[in-house]
């Protein structure tokens, strides 16, 4: 099929000018009224996100790592509502291996598209064209969108669009999505896609088995040819949908096809098929693509180097936690803390609240409930926004600038030794990376590692020792305020913990360790602008989904209090609080409100702390305590819809008493030693 015809078509390739425009006026294009779905396609940390955002103003995570859409995000078209973009996670290569891979294809496959158009990364254009080769079998009209030309300009590169798109016969878009460069002329080039011819050049023997495999497909949305070569892959979505679509007797003989041509190749048919690709795409590459030197990336480029470094990588990842430690502790626990709990809540709202209920209300149980110790706003709202908020705002902030830089990649790289002792491999450190931001979320990601087993332990590890934003940020704020020694003793007691017990659950679950496969994102600077958007839309998540749970745990405490269940937990935890932990009796509380949110059990020790009531040793037990407590609700659904309510159980049973044997172990180790 011809390409689609360009009538302007400028780039200006030189370094410092990524300025470019496009303007398609297909004689194909559809009516701009037409009603369709549009499947945002591509490998992982490509940009699918951030063009979907801008396109359709629906607000979706955007990370500078793989993993962080593992679901579908529909949107609808700015400008043309008829249009619903699909935001999908990424894919390597099929067949799939992950379940986000899996989801991906299961859209190609079943969704009724209109169009698939392909997000590439203009800076690794073989690696992108070999993925453009394979959607191409499939038959849906298609667009290559190649986005990240800022950096592929920067690093001295030159792609002549209009070529690419003459050679695969479907409209090329050069776009630097966080920029906001090109994204005017995709909807004319969603509106563009055609259906390609196929691409594939494959050897006699291949295209007989092909075509023998070829006349057994049943008629579906993608072609019989895409299909075929799935099959011929072995890829298991494939292969579901066609036992459910094709008689026995044909998928059978298929089978015997691919038997027989197996037969003839010492490696799979999967991987010769790739290198089909890869020799194709790499081709392609040489005609379209000049590079020119590019020195200004050689400091970025070693900086990027040295984070992986077995020993400088050490040291980087220690500067970047410090750094983040002070930030998060220091500015955010307890400058902002104290300006907001402290001076303004403290010393001006609440004074002046509770003065104006006690005039029309008294002092009775309205009272009580509004502003009293236990009150909606003197606990749920002051809890959540003068001591929760300013924390997981620095936190988010700090995390946005590890995220967006590629460094947590690279960190997966730096970890790949130590997971092996867990049976797991580097790229387990991404969910758990991102559980420090929400632990919910986290577990939803554990879908991009390729394994049950895989995605059950770090599951488990997730719900046992990665505290939240929210928990995380009151802790450091709580330990920076200790001493240096209480935050080492901390760390060492939560790791160990955690290392001891994947170590147990990996040895009796059974598989194998997968071996590490990830490609490293660029090593970039963060863009400011693009991170206050992203900590604004997490912030805004966290006053939604937190502050109601607040507000309930404000309430169900106030209710303890007033009917007396609050002293009969107290005297009944004693034997377990003060004698096993040594905490004082106040410190039951606090374990009430951790089986809500183990943020809002962190924050009653925060003002327990504040207040002189803990010891630096009553502290660190109380830190280490309540981080290895249960996981939030939301948490605990979450593991029951991923892994079923049995599991979701078992987790609860295990990690409720190991979090008070460890830290009643750790209190009689500190008095034995002499505290703190």
């Amino acid at each position: 099929m011809p390409a689609a015809k360009t009538e302007e078509h400028t780039c200006n390739h030189y370094l410092g000018r990524p300025i470019w425009e496009i303007a398609l006026t297909p004689a194909t294009a559809q009516s701009a009224a037409s009603r369709g779905t549009i499947a945002l396609v591509g490998h992982s940390n490509v940009g699918k996100s951030a063009l979907f955002q801008k396109l359709t103003g629906v607000r979706a995570m955007v990370s500078n790592y793989p993993g962080t859409t593992v679901e579908i995000t529909r949107g609808a078209l700015t400008g043309n509502h008829a249009i619903t973009l699909l935001d999908t996670p990424g894919v390597i290569t099929l067949p799939a291996n992950s379940e986000d891979e899996r989801i991906t294809e299961k859209v190609l496959l079943a969704e009724r598209l209109q169009s698939a158009v392909q997000v590439g990364d203009a800076k690794n254009l073989p690696r992108t064209l070999s993925l453009t080769l394979l959607l191409m079998e499939l038959g849906l009209p298609m667009a290559l969108v190649l986005n990240m030309m800022d950096e592929a300009i920067e690093r001295g590169s030159s792609i002549d669009h209009a070529l690419l798109g003459k050679i695969l016969g479907i409209p090329v878009v050069p776009t630097a999505a966080v920029h906001g460069h090109g994204l005017d002329a995709l909807p004319g080039a969603f509106l563009a896609a055609q259906r390609p011819k196929s691409a594939l050049a494959l050897p006699d023997k291949w295209e007989v088995a092909l075509t023998a495999i070829e006349s057994l497909m049943p008629e579906t949305t993608v072609s019989r040819r895409g299909l075929a070569l799935l099959f011929l892959a072995h890829d298991g979505v494939a292969e579901e949908y066609l036992v459910e679509r094709m008689p026995f007797e044909q998928l059978a003989k298929a089978q015997d096809v691919r038997a027989r041509l197996q037969g003839h190749s010492p490696e799979s048919l999967a991987s010769v098929l790739q290198s089909f690709r890869w020799q194709q795409a790499e081709n392609i590459t040489a005609r379209v693509l000049q590079n020119a030197p590019a020195g200004r990336l050689v400091s970025r480029s070693r900086l990027a180097q040295l984070t992986v470094h077995p020993v400088w990588g050490l040291f980087l990842l220690a500067l970047a936690l410090v750094a983040v430690f002070w930030f998060v502790g220091v500015v955010g626990a307890q400058w902002l803390v104290g300006l907001l709990e402290v001076s303004l809540f403290g010393e001006i709202i609440n004074p002046a609240l509770a003065s104006w209920v006690a005039s029309f209300a008294g002092k009775g149980w309205l009272y009580d409930l509004l502003v009293g110790p236990y009150g909606l706003w003197t606990m749920g709202i002051t809890y959540a926004v003068a001591l929760i908020l300013p924390i997981v705002t620095t936190f988010f902030l700090a995390f946005g600038v590890l995220e967006d830089s590629g460094y947590l990649p690279r960190l997966a790289v730096l970890s790949n030794r130590w997971f092996s002792w867990l049976g797991l491999n580097g790229k387990a450190v991404l969910p758990m990376v991102l559980g420090l931001g929400c632990v919910t979320m986290a577990t939803v990601t554990t879908r991009t590692l390729e394994t049950r087993r895989e995605r059950f332990l770090v599951t488990l590890l997730l719900a046992l020792a990665v505290p939240c934003s929210a928990q995380l940020g009151v802790v450091m704020g709580l330990l920076a305020g200790t001493s240096a020694l209480a935050v080492l003793i901390w760390s060492f007691v939560i790791l160990a913990t955690l290392f001891a017990v994947g170590y147990l659950a990996a040895r009796l679950s059974p598989g194998e360790r997968q071996p590490l496969v990830l490609e490293l994102p660029p090593f970039r600077w963060p863009l400011p602008g693009a991170i206050l958007v992203k900590t604004a839309a997490r912030l805004e998540w966290y006053m939604k989904e937190v502050l109601p749970l607040f507000l309930l745990g404000a309430l169900v405490m106030f209710l303890l209090d007033r009917t007396g269940g609050l002293a009969l937990l107290v005297r009944a935890a004693e034997p377990l609080t003060v004698g096993w932990l040594g905490l004082p009796a106040a410190a039951a509380p606090a374990f009430v409100l951790g089986f809500m949110r183990r943020d809002f059990g962190a924050t009653g020790f925060f003002l327990l702390s504040a207040s002189g009531v803990l010891s630096p040793t009553q502290t660190v037990v109380a830190m280490v305590t309540i981080t290895l407590f249960i996981p939030c609700i939301a948490t605990v659904m979450m593991i029951a819809k991923e892994y079923g309510n049995k599991i979701a159980v078992s987790m609860v049973a295990l990690i409720f008493p190991l979090a008070f044997f460890v830290g009643g172990l750790l209190n009689h180790l500190l008095l034995w030693i002499g505290n703190i």
